[in-house]
């Protein structure tokens, strides 16, 4: 397996930062350092960059850290100037040198961590990839939110006075937050007390229902976008539109994870070998894309519901004397293994 330094003359790492890139040009060949600058995080810093690196002559590659966060801007700009870009999970630390540390420094850092790797991770892309995962994180936020508003307002059911709790009393959560939202503080005739609590219960009942349509609203539009980029998925049992969207913003397009194992790894499904002696056991990884692990999880749960052919195989797992954590996590193994084949060779519409 092929090393970067193999592959390339020129290797430019990157710091990313929020106002500001740092970056250090190395010779892939002989690890000296070439250049070195520092530019503003927006198109000018970016188009600086390049001009710096076409100084340089030979094949060349970038080396970044935080392609999804304040590297994201460079990311699509070297993209679409079809730079190769290569997404480190952090430079290398624990050698700094009485702990010297720099944006120069750590810039270099990053380029000679990825000279020495032989497997290479390509930044995430796509404009459907980027619209789902933003649709995703404001869909999560809303949805916590909402949960959180609710336990705050059963909480204050059960605390306030007996002539507000009176109105909820032997009603389930629904008709908890219906009540609340047609409360009118104006037209009670009670005491500061009780004013207080029917104003604060309507209005986290108004912010429970604003929540939970803004959280419909996202998911609609994330069905939207699955059935225009990937319809195939929503073919598969167990995946629905927010499962699909997690996974197609955790694999992003196809060669970014080298095989079914890799994803797996990724998606913190794949096994740890435990074993010692005659003993032969494989430790829970806990690791990985936790979003994406849930996904796999939620699939899990639908196919032992609805799927023949998975409650079967369960059976004869437990027959086999595992338990039901056990044949989970042998589930999720496969659904990746399933899911990742599907997004790589998808099938040829008829």
């Amino acid at each position: 397996m092929s090393m970067l330094a193999d592959l390339v003359e020129v290797v430019i790492g990157v710091d990313t930062h929020s106002q500001t890139h740092t970056a250090a040009v190395l010779d892939a060949r002989t690890g000296a350092v070439l250049a070195g600058i520092t530019v503003p995080a927006d198109p000018d810093g970016y188009a600086e960059l390049v001009a710096l690196a076409e100084q340089h002559s030979g094949v060349r590659a970038w080396a970044m850290e935080g392609t999804g966060g304040y590297g994201a801007g460079l990311a699509r700009h070297l993209a679409a100037a079809e730079e190769m870009v290569v997404e480190l999970d952090r430079p290398k630390r624990p050698a700094r040198k009485a702990g010297a540390k720099s944006d120069p420094i750590d810039a270099e850092r990053a380029a000679r961590d990825a000279l020495a790797r032989t497997r290479l991770a390509r930044p995430k892309t796509g404009p459907e990839r980027a619209a789902l995962q933003m649709r995703l994180t404001a869909r999560r936020a809303a949805v916590e939110a909402a949960t959180t508003a609710q336990r705050q307002l059963l909480a204050m059911v059960i605390t306030a006075p007996e002539a507000v709790r009176a109105r909820f009393r032997g009603q389930n959560t629904r008709a908890v937050i219906d009540t609340a939202v047609a409360l009118r503080p104006g037209a009670s005739t009670g005491d500061i007390e009780t004013v207080t609590a029917l104003t604060v219960l309507r209005d986290l009942a108004r912010r429970i229902r604003f929540l939970q349509t803004e959280a419909l609203d996202h998911e609609k539009a994330i069905r939207t976008i699955v059935r225009s980029w990937r319809p195939d998925l929503l073919e598969l049992t167990g995946v629905g539109p927010i499962v699909a969207a997690t996974v197609l913003t955790a694999w992003s397009h196809p060669g970014r994870c080298r095989n079914d194992a890799a994803f797996a790894m990724l998606a913190g499904a794949a096994p740890i070998p435990a074993s010692s002696g005659k003993t032969v056991r494989y430790r829970l990884n806990r690791s990985g894309d936790r979003q994406l692990n849930r996904a796999l999880h939620t699939t899990v749960l639908t196919r032992l519901q609805r799927d023949a052919r998975t409650r079967a195989y369960a059976e004869r797992r437990r027959t086999e004397g595992k338990t039901d954590r056990e044949i989970k996590r042998c589930l999720k193994r496969y659904i990746a293994r399933e899911l990742y084949r599907r997004l790589e060779s998808p099938p040829i519409p008829a």
